[in-house]
């Protein structure tokens, strides 16, 4: 977008989490950053941004963020001053209450494009009325060129064999050891499947509060000699090695971009399928293809398709390449620049 778009940026404070900012002056049209004040519950107001409205800009994207005042004001009045604003964000979960229904439809009927990380809110957005020509689904990515370069470097090697010596099957997760992950179920599938004679190795990438006591649990259900705490790791070359040597990523939780980093080096992926409480990531999952999904927070589930994905003995090689195929199709930069000029500067 800098490059390409010749934008100017406004990034608020509000970092979510322990998320490291980006260094913003890497932008050559990085301009400021507004400051978020908040007013009563999750609702605040962005000190700054009302005054770009009456600059020149003639197109302005903001975020899809409801709980943000002045996006509000910055959508009513490019109405007024027959500016083109254009909001990207996850819009429709599926779990919106009657009233949140209500206030999302004046909100993002307001603007005059939106662009969605996903098809699954898009229709579920069409249901509700909106106009098909008014969504977008820009997807999402990582670092792609990056892992691109990587990717092409990689090879089999036995990283996890030497480390667990033994010749199981081995899982993954890369993430946030936090409550919302639930690798607790994850825990207690490979319990269920280890009094099946169906013994894996599992390796968790990341560090969270839950550490300690998934270090605990896994001592419990006796599974601590099959399971690599990993910890946190920013290596993207070691990573790299890390997943493309592994069978299966599991994310018992919200997937998210854990599904994007997994397929980006031709790891399948697993995760629940209560898609309104999932992140739209959850898209570039085909069932069979690139991954498989289980029944929510039901452990028993779990177990059953990680052993029927390896059932089916699909060929690893297949596999490998659907992922790349999906990352390499939609979920990159380069789809998100290009419909970003298709809709913005309107080429087609």
């Amino acid at each position: 977008m800098d490059r390409e778009l010749k934008c100017d940026f406004y990034f608020g404070n509000k970092i979510p989490g322990n998320i490291k900012a980006m260094n913003y002056q890497l932008l050559a049209g990085y301009q400021k950053s507004l400051k978020n004040i908040y007013l009563f519950g999750n609702f605040y107001w962005q000190k700054g941004s009302i005054g770009l409205i009456f600059k020149r800009y003639k197109h302005i994207i903001i975020d899809g963020e409801l709980y943000n005042i002045s996006n509000w004001l910055i959508l009513i009045l490019s109405k007024l001053l027959g500016k083109k604003t254009y909001c990207w964000t996850h819009g429709w979960y599926g779990r919106e209450s009657r009233v949140k229904i209500i206030i999302k439809k004046i909100f993002f009927g307001l603007s005059y494009h939106i662009f969605l990380y996903g098809d699954y809110a898009r229709e579920l957005m069409i249901k509700e009325g909106f106009i098909n020509e008014k969504l977008s689904c820009i997807y999402n990515s990582l670092d792609y060129d990056k892992q691109l370069m990587i990717r092409k470097k990689l090879n089999y090697l036995k990283i996890y064999n030497t480390h667990f010596k033994n010749e199981n099957l081995n899982l993954i997760f890369i993430g946030r050891l936090t409550r919302s992950k639930r690798i607790d179920i994850l825990l207690h599938a490979l319990k269920k499947l280890k009094n099946q004679s169906q013994n894996f190795n599992l390796t968790l990438i990341g560090d969270g509060e839950c550490k300690n006591k998934l270090i605990s649990l896994s001592v419990q259900l006796g599974l601590i000699k099959n399971i690599w705490f990993y910890g946190a790791c920013y290596n993207e070359e070691k990573l790299a090695e890390l997943i493309y040597n592994a069978d299966l990523c599991v994310s018992p939780g919200n997937v998210g971009l854990t599904a994007m980093h997994s397929m980006s080096y031709g790891t399948p992926v697993l995760t629940h399928n209560n898609y309104p409480y999932q992140m739209p990531e959850f898209e570039a999952i085909i069932n069979e293809k690139t991954g498989i999904f289980f029944e929510y927070e039901n452990y028993i589930s779990l177990a059953e398709k990680i052993r029927y994905w390896f059932s089916l003995n699909l060929d690893r090689g297949l596999i490998r390449k659907n992922c790349y195929d999906v990352i390499d199709t939609k979920y990159n930069p380069h789809y998100q620049i290009s419909l970003l000029k298709n809709v913005i500067l309107n080429l087609n």
